[in-house]
């Protein structure tokens, strides 16, 4: 049985396309980026980038006061000038209910991450029941992280039950599962981790905890956004994609959406489909779009 249940992953790895090189995706990223770049560093692109934000503070320093004053900035900056609000804000589950009692910015989704972030290292039944209490706080989103200990062993029969288990948890929520491609590495690995994550239920592939490795490169997005779209073109289905972990300027935000646009097209210019997740990115886009 367990020999079954790893040939039905296996199969589906082998049914998409082989994962490219590192010299291959340099290439290609390179060659979309001098296409598109240029035409899209606008104040206008900036703007649909102001609103893939998924606005974030998730430190070990983090107080309710703290959680308010970020709500609070959004609250007070929506509708200036004509800069769309952010698309969501994103805590730990413990702040989720004080999230919810101060937001009033109309559209702003509130999310958490969950599932015993960022290390994913616990019992399921705990990452389950973190899962549910943050649903309960009212959570609108979940972001997890793939159980790497699991899936780089190959146990991905395990990997996937968890991912399916949060998402019937999640009830509604949208579920958004970190690969940690930071850690992960190898394009190969990165497509594999990719491909599970959606056929287990994922709503949205993101890149990063930006926490203990690196966060979203350009491979990486290129690598998602390309299991994405050949996802779509197998089985008719669209997910979501997000960008996480030291994205800071607008000009680096610039690059993701020239790649979104590039490999998955218009459709996922939309921030239901596209999130970048950050902090100190939304004082960057908006002096560019403000002055």
């Amino acid at each position: 049985m367990a020999e079954t249940n790893q040939t039905k992953y296996t199969e589906a790895f082998g049914a998409f396309a082989p994962a490219l090189t590192v010299e291959e995706l340099d290439s290609r990223i390179a060659k979309i980026l001098e296409e598109r770049f240029e035409k899209n560093n606008t104040r206008e692109v900036k703007k649909f980038l102001h609103s893939t934000i998924d606005l974030t503070t998730l430190s070990g320093t983090d107080t309710e006061e703290k959680v308010a004053q970020l709500v609070a900035s959004v609250n007070d900056f929506e509708g200036t000038e004509d800069v769309p609000s952010v698309a969501a804000i994103c805590v730990y589950p413990n702040f989720v209910k004080t999230v919810r009692e101060i937001l009033t910015a109309e559209g702003v989704q509130v999310a958490c991450v969950s599932g015993c972030f960022p290390a994913s290292q616990s019992f399921p039944e705990v990452k389950i029941a973190e899962t549910a209490l943050a649903i309960a706080a009212g959570a609108d989103e979940i972001d997890i992280v793939l159980n790497l200990g699991a899936f780089l062993a190959g146990d991905y029969l395990e990997a996937s039950t968890e991912i399916e288990e949060q998402k019937a948890t999640a009830r509604g929520a949208h579920l958004k599962v970190i690969l940690e491609t930071g850690a992960l590495r190898d394009p190969e690995l990165i497509r594999r981790a990719s491909i599970l994550a959606l056929f287990s239920g994922a709503d949205f592939l993101k890149t990063s905890t930006g926490k203990e490795f690196p966060g979203a490169d350009l491979r990486a997005a290129y690598i998602l956004c390309s299991v994405l779209r050949e996802y779509r073109e197998k089985y008719g289905e669209v997910r979501g994609v997000k960008f996480s972990g030291g994205i800071r300027s607008a000009e680096e935000a610039v690059k993701y959406y020239c790649l979104v646009e590039a490999i998955l097209g218009e459709e996922w210019l939309d921030n239901r489909l596209f999130r970048i997740g950050a902090s100190s990115l939304v004082e960057s886009l908006q002096q560019e779009i403000l002055g």
